[in-house]
């Protein structure tokens, strides 16, 4: 079994569903007390938002680049970063380590299509929606991702950051991010990304009537993949 580095703590709540479905999936796969071969640096989250609210991407890819070459510096031989929204720095640090940066926005498109989405609506951070980095990847594999209004997106990016990533599930957010999705579905998406590794803990695929991929499981499931392979 190969080693996977995660790159977490963006937040720590998603990254604590990486480590339990990661261990799962091996149990799963390979039988009795197998778990999988992993190292974690995961950082403070707080000033990685605050990087992020300032639009400074190059230092926190610089900080999460220094991350990924202690990993490899460990012994991980591929890097899983345990967030959506820092995949914006993917390009930083894919070129820092020499060992595979397993994308997560492969893992997503690859799942999408197998369900036979094309038209998925995106939900995650602002960051992830309005910028093109996740976006145009999912382009490229051929698919044709919505995102919801503005203001939905402002008030989803507050969910994500006030709620989830503090561990705060709240059945009026479900309902709010439920109507989000009805309006997709009313502009023809027919599927739907959890595109924040926090989104899962609020939505699941028992309450849509289409496809749903949580971005957080299919990343998992792929660095298995890679691990078992």
């Amino acid at each position: 079994m190969k080693t996977l580095g995660l790159l977490g703590g963006m937040s720590a709540e998603s990254t604590a569903i990486y480590y339990r479905e990661l261990n799962r999936l091996v149990r799963e796969r390979v039988g009795g007390l197998h778990s999988a071969d992993l190292l974690i640096w995961s950082v403070d989250f707080a000033p990685i938002a605050a990087l992020q609210a300032e639009g400074d991407w190059d230092e926190t890819g610089r900080i999460l680049a220094d991350g990924a070459r202690r990993l490899e510096l460990a012994g991980a031989q591929a890097i899983v970063l345990c967030t959506n929204t820092m995949h914006l720095n993917a390009p930083m640090i894919s070129g820092a380590v020499s060992v595979p940066f397993l994308h997560i926005g492969d893992a997503t498109a690859q799942a999408l299509k197998a369900r036979g989405v094309s038209r998925p609506l995106l939900l995650a951070t602002r960051f992830t929606m309005e910028q093109n980095f996740y976006k145009d990847r999912l382009i490229a594999a051929g698919l044709e991702p919505l995102t919801p209004d503005e203001a939905d997106r402002a008030r989803l990016h507050a969910i994500i950051y006030d709620e989830l990533c503090q561990g705060v599930v709240r059945p009026e957010s479900k309902a709010e991010a439920l109507a989000m999705v009805a309006k997709g579905r009313a502009a023809g998406a027919d599927g739907v990304i959890f595109g924040c590794t926090e989104v899962g803990m609020l939505l699941s695929q028992d309450d849509l009537d289409v496809p749903a991929v949580d971005t957080t499981l299919v990343h998992c499931e792929a660095a298995i993949e890679f691990a078992l392979a």
